[in-house]
């Protein structure tokens, strides 16, 4: 049915076709490789690849991570501060970027590469990451990756969200590796006193044990197996037609999720996603938070309108994305997704799940 080995059931109808071909999209033969888990000692480097962040709130991300029991190194260039456009005298009142790029892209090579480093976590979204993308040394990342993988260890761990999407996609087809979706230390983790699901979300992501997200809502019943793709779709849309394109999604579960978008905006991204042949052959999606994105009825109507026709569950409400609660995900991990059958009963039965398998031998 679907390829990738995933399997699909749902109420009414198999799956849509088989994917067609991308622009820019550079499927590989190779076997995915699931990051090496963290363990109490491992040293990460925080890095800020696309905005810039408070200094105070870095710090106050950094403690969180420290008390993780990791040892939190910062990326030279995290707190440098540049315009958007033309160099010039920094203005506040403008959108800025942590750094030049070619000093972001170093920062996060630098991390990348240093055979001391199990983590690179990214700081924060916000915008920059696709203007990474170009600076890149490729052959040094994929040298890096085989090193570490072949260390004992598993291939290191990037993770952010967000704006990240684009590294979590690059990083995902040119070096054939898992790549974590979740909280930033100078984003909610920088919080008083943070979520504590969100915590224990990311320390069973980064440490290992069993990852299970919760919905909220089925909007189609069903069940689906396959390796878990996606991220905020603007960044998904954004990237079509790049070199840097996620492959089109066929045979795997798509998480989804957005912030400060209207329903029209959301609309429009998924049509183009759709015409461009991307969910072609999806085994299911899973809709995180849309955090500020209108009427929460609106968007339950444009996402059965736009993703019901692919005959595949659907479930809504998965606590993952922009949001106080920020559950955490391995993107291009085998995951399993529930969406219930609707219940009419006031106390209904849980409406599903994203449940992504343990990985081989746990921690390291």
């Amino acid at each position: 049915m679907n390829s990738g080995g995933a399997r699909a059931e749902v109420a009414d109808g198999p799956p849509a076709a088989p994917a067609v071909g991308m622009p820019g999209g550079r499927t590989s033969a190779r076997k995915t490789r699931r990051y090496g888990r963290l363990r109490p000692g491992d040293r990460v480097a925080v890095i800020a690849p696309s905005g810039p962040a408070d200094p105070a709130r870095l710090e106050a991300g950094c403690a969180v991570l420290r008390d993780l029991g990791l040892d939190v190194v910062v990326g030279k260039h995290a707190l440098d501060r540049v315009n958007l456009g033309a160099c010039g005298p920094v203005r506040d009142d403008w959108h800025r970027l942590a750094g030049s790029d070619p000093d972001r892209a170093a920062d996060l090579r630098d991390a990348w590469c240093d055979p001391r480093v199990r983590a690179v976590i990214c700081a924060r979204g916000g915008y920059g990451a696709t203007r990474v993308l170009d600076h890149l040394d490729w052959d040094a990342l994929g040298a890096a990756t085989e090193a570490s993988a072949a260390s004992g260890g598993g291939p290191k761990i990037l993770h952010g969200s967000s704006d990240i999407t684009a590294l979590h996609a690059a990083f995902g087809t040119r070096l054939n590796v898992t790549t974590s979706f979740g909280p930033m230390p100078a984003g909610v983790l920088a919080e008083p006193g943070p979520d504590g699901d969100t915590l224990a979300g990311l320390r069973a992501a980064l440490f290992g044990g069993p990852v299970t997200l919760p919905g909220t809502r089925s909007l189609r019943p069903g069940r689906a197996e396959g390796p878990l793709t996606g991220g905020t779709l603007a960044l998904l849309t954004a990237l079509l037609g790049t070199p840097y394109a996620p492959p089109p999604a066929a045979g795997r579960i798509v998480f989804l999720e957005d912030v400060t978008e209207a329903p029209y905006r959301i609309d429009r991204m998924l049509v183009q996603l759709l015409q461009a042949g991307w969910f072609d052959g999806a085994a299911g999606v899973a809709l995180g938070s849309w955090r500020d994105c209108g009427d929460p009825a609106e968007l339950d109507s444009v996402f059965a309108a736009r993703l019901g026709p692919l005959g595949v569950p659907v479930l809504a409400g998965v606590a993952a994305g922009h949001g106080p609660r920020q559950l955490t995900l391995e993107l291009g991990a085998p995951a399993v997704l529930t969406a219930a059958p609707e219940d009419p009963r006031p106390a209904a039965a849980d409406p599903g799940a994203l449940t992504l398998e343990a990985p081989p031998g746990g921690a390291r």
